[in-house]
């Protein structure tokens, strides 16, 4: 690919106040293809963005939490089919938010058992309290924590719909790290630090970082009314009460670039195995059954997220990953995975293609339009030299 008009890229979102500052990076199955790194960590500051650059991943940590349940999969532990209850009880305690009498919540028990898989697919019946105004109202008047507190009483609020019927965005992902520590023996964070982060030579990626890896940081920034970036005090829990396999991982670019590469590889990466290569296969296919994906996730809380609307190609989710099921011209090819995180950052695994990518900032609201056009031209960017073979 042509690095040079991917460093003019980055270079015009910074200048232009898309950015405060970004990595992307860029890798095949032989190594890295591209890494490039614009601004600073902090607009009130001159320390300047690097490729050694921390960021908060948010959701693509749901990425590394799949994985880890993937592993389990392979091992006999668990089963797509498993009832969650049967390993967390306290799912099974979980009754569905119909919705509001007046002030009054109606609650009813869920027409059947949610599943590893659903889980696995968002199709558990969990929702997100940003996502979903339901959610938030319940949280509210219920005095329940929102995930970012690290407190497992987060976890208690009411399924919105029944486990199978529809995909809903949630904190399904939350749930899976808990599954894999109880059947594992180990929380998340060590979990994912033995049999994922070691074996890849990821150095940088972890769910508390060090002071060293603090001071790397980027500041979160917040997009004003009159479109200016400023910083914005984030502090997550330095010991939650669990560790959130939904949002609370932090990594450089290079080293989520590892991790993808494993994926494209077929689970494994310079001689490490993380994954058989029928695993990834499965995650890779779609696994709704017909439960439907929205037309638009209409945000609750406008400074975390702003609505988003699905994508016009065919759309499917597997186990762990969304799916686009169709190419997408002069883009990413069908059977693509990705997802992204809630500070603007976002990634996808073409498999067809054998090229995967990253590109990261750290800016509220989700689904910043300056970004979203950054990041679709860093696309078309990577697709656009001959080094990116044409999907067959």
């Amino acid at each position: 690919m042509d690095a040079q008009l991917t460093d003019g890229l980055l270079s015009r979102a910074v200048e232009e106040g898309v950015v405060p500052g970004v990595v992307a990076v860029v890798g095949d199955r032989d190594g890295t293809i591209y890494e490039g790194a614009s601004g600073r960590l902090s607009l009130e500051g001159n320390a300047p963005v690097r490729p050694d650059t921390m960021f908060r991943i948010a959701s693509m940590t749901k990425a590394w939490a799949s994985v880890a349940a993937l592993q389990l999969l392979e091992q006999g532990q668990i089963e797509l089919e498993q009832p969650v209850a049967d390993i967390l009880p306290a799912f099974g305690e979980l009754q569905v938010l119909e919705g509001f009498d007046g002030d009054e919540p109606r609650l009813r028990p869920p027409a059947g058992a949610a599943t590893i898989r659903h889980l696995l697919t968002h199709t558990s019946g969990v929702g997100y309290w940003f996502a979903n105004a339901d959610v938030l109202r319940y949280q509210q008047m219920s005095g329940i924590p929102d995930p970012t507190t690290g407190l497992l009483a987060s976890l208690e609020m009411p399924l919105v719909a029944d486990p199978g019927s529809r995909w809903e965005y949630g904190m399904s992902t939350d749930w899976i790290g808990l599954v894999v520590g109880a059947v594992s023996g180990q929380d998340l964070a060590a979990y994912c630090a033995e049999h994922i982060f070691a074996p890849l030579g990821m150095t940088d990626s972890t769910f508390s970082p060090s002071e060293e890896q603090s001071a790397r940081m980027m500041a979160v920034h917040f997009r004003m009314p009159d479109g200016q970036l400023v910083p914005m005090p984030m502090e997550f829990p330095a010991e939650p009460e669990f560790w959130s396999g939904g949002s609370g991982g932090f990594a450089t670019g290079s080293d989520y670039l590892r991790f993808m590469r494993a994926i494209l590889r077929g689970g494994e990466l310079d001689g490490e195995r993380i994954l058989a290569e029928e695993t990834v296969d499965l995650a890779f296919r779609d696994h709704l059954h017909g439960a439907p994906l929205p037309g638009l996730i209409r945000s609750a809380i406008p400074e975390l997220c702003n609505d988003i609307p699905a994508r016009p190609e065919k759309q499917g989710w597997g186990l762990g990953f969304h799916l686009v099921l169709e190419d997408v011209p002069g883009m990413r090819s069908a059977g693509t995975g990705d997802w992204a995180g809630l500070f603007n950052t976002y990634y996808w695994i073409d498999r067809a293609r054998g090229v995967a990518a990253a590109i990261l900032t750290q800016a509220l609201p989700f689904y910043d339009a300056g970004i979203l056009d950054t990041a679709v031209a860093f696309e078309q960017a990577t697709y656009a030299e001959s080094a990116v073979p044409t999907a067959t």
